[in-house]
Formats: structure tokens, C-alpha cells, sequence
């Protein structure tokens, strides 16, 4: 089994790395291969709906959103990474998951979403709601720990300090693994959830 982690930090070893490193020794010790990709440092601009993905399988805009596209199709499950900027995640993380989302048309039932936030003090609940919101719209079940997924840190290293986020992380990652096979077995025997076609309806129509 694959876990595909997104980091949209744009500091290297800091402590949204170190948080996700704790779930990543979890990962390993349940068997599942986990990657993790960071995007904060990158150049990723925002979706401008263009339509171009409809058309051509991808997205017009050919950085690491093409490049994580065919690892979140193998994946079974993703987890995205954030630290806190102004109640919020981090702009460049945005604009990677609006784009991947949309762009990708490939199945997500039932791939395993989990999101981690990183933050000073504050804002830890609302990034953690606007990053699940990505999950929730496309059939993906969400991953809980014993309290919201979130640590706390400013400076680097300091959120190793933070025993029960720490700790929040591993059992995050226990939890993620067990649903994820779960949903193995549940789609060996039963396959996946009848689909029914979507039904699109627009506020104000022609």
C-alpha cells in the first residue's frame, strides 16, 4: 500500500517535516510505503479555468501538479501538510491541491485523506477545515486522531516539544493505515459503492 504526503511547507526540516516524519515511522512500521513530496518551495501559480485538463488529461500548466497526479492515482492514500499562514494554509498548497483535484479525473473513492497543520498558536481549525474540504468532495473518507490533527511550533525543531501533538500524528498514521486496509478488504468483497451519475444543477440556468 502507498501513502502520497504533500508538504506545503516551504521550509525544509521544519516542523510540519518533522510532524510528518513522525507519521512517516508509522507508515513504515505498518508496512505501507509512504512518499512525501514538498511544494511550499516551489513555483506553483493558482488555477485559472482555463478547461484545458477536460481536454487534454492534465494541466495546462506542466509543474509539480502533472508530476504528483500519477503518484495520487497509485496512492491509497494522501495526506497534505500545512503550516498556519494567517488562519489559513499556505497559498502555494492551495493552489497545488485546487489544481490537482480538478485536473486529475481518475476515481478517488475511497483513497484515505488526512490533513496536518502546524501552526504558532492559532488558526490550527480553520486550516484544517478548508484542507479537508478537498477530501470531502470527492468521495475520499477522512482520517481523525484522538484530537484535530494539528501540533504546534514557531521556530525550527520546536514542535518536537509538543508531546501531544506528536503523539496526535502517530495515531493519526495508526488510524490512517487500519482504514486503508479496511477499505482493502471491504473492496475486495464488496467492490466500491454503486456510483450514480452526477447530478450537476446550477443556481441559474439559461
Amino acid at each position: 500500500m502507498k501513502v502520497l504526503i504533500i508538504n506545503g511547507s516551504p521550509r525544509v526540516g521544519g516542523n510540519t517535516s518533522l510532524a510528518l516524519e513522525e507519521m512517516t515511522k508509522i507508515f513504515t512500521e505498518e508496512g505501507i510505503e509512504a512518499e512525501t513530496v514538498q511544494i511550499g518551495n516551489k513555483d506553483v501559480r493558482g488555477c485559472i479555468a482555463c478547461g484545458s485538463c477536460g481536454k487534454n488529461g492534465k494541466c495546462v500548466f506542466d509543474d509539480v501538479v502533472n508530476e504528483l497526479a500519477p503518484k495520487f492515482k497509485e496512492a491509497d492514500g494522501l495526506v497534505v501538510a500545512s503550516p498556519v499562514y494567517y488562519a489559513s494554509a499556505n497559498a502555494t498548497l492551495i493552489a497545488c491541491l485546487d489544481r490537482l483535484f480538478y485536473s486529475t479525473d481518475f476515481d478517488k473513492t475511497m483513497k484515505v485523506g488526512a490533513s496536518v497543520v502546524i501552526a504558532r498558536r492559532g488558526g490550527c481549525s480553520a486550516t484544517f477545515d478548508e484542507l479537508n474540504k478537498y477530501f470531502t468532495i470527492s468521495n475520499m473518507p477522512v482520517a481523525s486522531s484522538q484530537y484535530w490533527n494539528c501540533a504546534h511550533g514557531l521556530g525550527k525543531g520546536q514542535v518536537e516539544k509538543d508531546l501531544e501533538g506528536l503523539q496526535t500524528m502517530r495515531v493519526l498514521a495508526r488510524n490512517m493505515a487500519f482504514l486503508m486496509k479496511s477499505i482493502a478488504l471491504g473492496k475486495e468483497k464488496y467492490g466500491l459503492p454503486e456510483r450514480e451519475p452526477h447530478a450537476w444543477t446550477n443556481f441559474i440556468d439559461d
